[in-house]
């Protein structure tokens, strides 16, 4: 190994590593690990009411999965606003003005290979109406953009690691199902290398191509409003009108341990950035060449920034729902050890 390979040193062993490696030789740290909406470092998890309650003995304990052992409660976790940001992409999820909690998840991740740089990116946003959304929206994104970083550091083809994502992050939901039912999430999942772009999703949550030129939606929903619209019983807008417009047909779930996800390979054209989005965003604009107009050309060198902006705007047209935004600009930049 030259001095010129030695960029960074193992912050587990102090270790030198060469740029490229995903774990430490010396020691087996992963040196890139996927970054996850799992909440506010320093963030203390109390009970809303009972921490304010005179007649409480304090401290209120909370239990490991997050609920107050006084009055049985959900206790906020700390994800209600999180931003996470790996310099060639980034991504800002908000609970929205109207939710008592954020039940969506992102996960990030970059890796170097033999070809180039890629960025890998999980969006999900749990179904309320299943129990413990939040949780599963968070399991759904771990297992997922593990796999995929896995699948992209040995070289497997890209939509069938996108696939046994999905089919991992379902066995994970499992896990979590119970008496009250079975946890259920959307899911998508957006692999850019310097070639193309492999998206993989299931639900609503959606994927865009925005570009000064020929913007687009990568993604079709799966819910009963698509449905509709791919009949030819009503065009989107009217279709987004009828109340049950948002009942999805395919999800990531512990009641379905095979889902049959979609997969596809994009080709960029040109300079463009990939939108990850959950409805909180989309609802509020939900065509590609609207989202552009705001995200175009800042996206392309502040991801971080633009992403904050998207979400600044659905609160402001109402937050009615969890919003997250994820923004990859392509053609990447190299990341690992800058």
């Amino acid at each position: 190994m030259s001095a010129a390979d030695t960029v960074a040193a193992c912050p587990s062993c102090g270790q030198p590593t060469e740029s490229g490696d995903a774990f430490c030789e010396a020691c087996g740290t992963e040196l890139a690990p996927a970054l996850v909406s799992t909440g506010a470092p320093d963030f203390t998890p109390a009970c809303p009411v009972c921490s304010l309650d005179s007649s409480v003995p304090q401290p209120v304990a909370v239990t490991p999965d997050g609920y107050c052992e006084n009055c049985g409660r959900k206790v906020p976790t700390g994800r209600d606003h999180v931003e996470l940001d790996l310099g060639p992409l980034a991504g800002v999820t908000d609970r929205g003005s109207r939710h008592p909690r954020n039940e969506d998840a992102m996960a990030l991740a970059t890796a170097e290979t033999p070809s180039g740089s890629a960025a890998i990116a999980v969006v999900s946003d749990g179904v309320s109406s299943s129990p413990r959304p939040d949780e599963a929206s968070l399991a759904g994104t771990q297992a997922g953009v593990r796999v995929l970083l896995d699948g992209v550091r040995t070289g497997d083809d890209l939509e069938e690691t996108s696939l046994d994502a999905v089919r991992v992050a379902a066995s994970d939901l499992v896990g979590l199902a119970g008496p009250a039912g079975a946890p259920s999430a959307t899911y998508v999942s957006a692999i850019v290398t310097a070639e193309a772009v492999t998206v993989c999703w299931l639900g609503d949550s959606r994927a865009y191509w925005l570009a000064a030129d020929g913007s687009r939606r990568l993604t079709t929903d799966d819910s009963l409003a698509q449905e509709m619209v791919s009949s030819g019983l009503l065009d989107e807008a009217a279709a987004m009108t009828v109340p049950q417009a948002h009942v999805i047909t395919r999800w990531l779930g512990a009641d379905i341990p095979e889902p049959e996800a979609h997969v596809l390979t994009f080709s960029p054209p040109g300079p463009g950035v990939v939108l990850l989005c959950t409805d909180g965003l989309w609802n509020y604009l939900p065509e590609a060449g609207g989202l552009a107009e705001r995200a175009m050309p800042g996206a392309l060198t502040d991801p971080l920034g633009v992403a904050g902006e998207l979400v600044k705007f659905a609160l402001e047209a109402g937050g009615m729902d969890n919003i997250t935004v994820v923004l990859v600009p392509f053609p990447l930049r190299s990341q690992i050890h800058e």
